[in-house]
């Protein structure tokens, strides 16, 4: 990690001098040259942006007149997993446009996502989504000050149809370019919604690939107080919707949650995970296995021995719900709702640890944000709402429609770091075919917090790039 950290502020160090005083925007506009042979674009610069006076002619107009963060208008491209998503946003938080593509045919015929499948899905309609963006802000590029999209984690196929895309529309209208962190979008998108929102704060990040608990200290500065060390919630969920035969075309987890509402979540004894680890991880892999028995093998203490027998049935549960008897839809909605419970209660659990360390660190914290797909689930909003109100804190959950993957997202993230200085020149407009985007599947938000460091062999492997918060603050030091 430290090499490839050294290696990333040494090509930061190459091409932007240290300043012996803070770089307005217009100096950072002339100072920076686009050098398309290196790939080094990413949220990695600190510099300040209070002046606007002297910009670059070779520079887009309407930085001339850019006076304030009201000013900004930010197209935001997000194609990380399997939606297709952009979105025109505004300094002053203005929502122009909004416009998402589901792949929820592909879901439903792969049974999750498919990662060839969901980049072709992506190509065949990015330049339309992106287009109907604009269209629906009534504006056209010339109008934008920028473009963010997001670079990582996610699906390095997918990723890189958002980012060829970015990078050819700023190159052709001379427009910065924002590289965007997938889950500090997430975290992030609540000071959209919640203006009042200050730093520091905390966030339960919660989807179909991961599950983060972290103390935002500041915009780029955050520690990791909690992580998935195998599965995320999300992903069980879909995987358990599955496995009992439930539409997966508008994904999982919305199926099984109304289907939860049906059935008896103290039917089947499932354990919770990782109750013997006294930190705030998390773990669904095991859940999934008791999940499967309960449906396969009856391998699970069932009070009610109508159910036990019932379950039998269920042997083959992805025949489609549709298609069940009435005897064997409750059997199934029992597991939904057994399931549900013990998947939330493993939440709960862990947030209770994690405001108990986040307090030691920052004792000022009012606020837990709860964002991502899973956020959505409002079985998942209610029990976190008891678990902060008990600790005196307030929820922000972002409506259900900014909580999934959204363009929104990342053009405000876009704007919080365009207006310290983060972002990088404009692509040149003949970048070749084959240039080697800067994607981060695998990208660490914080760093992790010593008290909760796991030993946890997944996560030891998965850092491939030094986190966001490692890179910023190193970018600070240099200064």
């Amino acid at each position: 990690m430290l090499s490839s950290l050294s290696s990333t502020i040494s090509r930061l160090i190459l091409f932007y001098p240290k300043p012996s005083i803070p770089y307005s925007l217009s100096s950072c506009l002339k100072t920076l040259k686009p050098q398309p042979m290196i790939p080094r674009w990413s949220p990695l610069h600190s510099l300040s942006t209070h002046s606007t006076s002297r910009l670059s002619t070779s520079l887009k107009p309407q930085f001339e007149t850019l006076v304030s963060k009201d000013d900004l208008v930010v197209l935001g491209i997000e194609t990380s997993c399997d939606d297709t998503a952009a979105a025109v946003v505004r300094g002053n938080g203005e929502i122009l446009s909004q416009v998402v593509s589901s792949q929820a045919d592909l879901l439903a015929k792969y049974g999750g996502v498919a990662p060839k499948m969901a980049e072709e899905a992506h190509s065949q309609v990015i330049d339309q989504v992106v287009q109907e963006a604009l269209d629906k802000a009534n504006l056209t590029a010339t109008n934008l000050s920028a473009v963010a999209v997001t670079i990582g984690p996610g699906l390095s196929l997918c990723l890189r149809v958002g980012v060829r895309k970015a990078r050819k529309l700023a190159g052709s209208f001379n427009l910065p370019i924002i590289g965007i962190h997938h889950m500090e979008a997430h975290a992030l998108v609540a000071r959209l919604i919640e203006r009042e929102l200050q730093f520091p704060f905390m966030a339960l990040l919660i989807s179909g690939g991961h599950n983060l608990l972290i103390l935002a200290h500041d915009l780029g500065h955050y520690i990791q107080l909690g992580t998935t060390i195998d599965d995320a919630i999300g992903e069980a969920y879909d995987k358990t919707a599955k496995w009992l035969g439930l539409d997966m075309s508008r994904s999982g987890g919305p199926a099984l949650e109304e289907l939860a509402r049906e059935g008896d979540a103290e039917s089947i004894k499932f354990s919770t995970p990782m109750k013997q680890h006294k930190d705030c991880n998390f773990s669904y892999a095991g859940l999934k296995t008791q999940v499967r028995l309960a449906i396969e093998s009856k391998n699970m203490y069932v009070e009610n021995t109508k159910l036990l027998q019932s379950l039998i049935m269920c042997s083959n549960a992805e025949i489609p719900i549709s298609s069940a008897s009435s005897q064997d839809r409750r059997s199934r909605a029992d597991i939904a709702a057994s399931f549900q419970r013990v998947a939330v209660l493993h939440l709960e659990e862990r947030c209770d640890r994690a405001i108990e360390w986040a307090r030691k660190i920052e004792p000022s914290i009012k606020h837990l944000v709860v964002s991502g797909g899973v956020a959505s689930n409002q079985y998942v909003r209610a029990r976190l709402d008891h678990v902060v109100k008990k600790n005196s804190l307030q929820l922000v959950c972002p409506p259900p429609k900014l909580c999934t993957d959204n363009g929104v997202m990342v053009a405000w993230t876009g704007i919080e770091h365009f207006c310290m200085g983060r972002f990088d020149p404009p692509p040149p407009t003949d970048e070749h075919e084959d240039y080697m985007y800067d994607l981060r599947p695998r990208w660490p938000l914080g760093e992790e917090y010593a008290e909760g460091r796991s030993e946890a062999r997944s996560l030891r492997t998965a850092r491939i790039h030094p986190s966001l918060t490692s890179i910023i603050q190193a970018s600070l030091q240099q200064q």
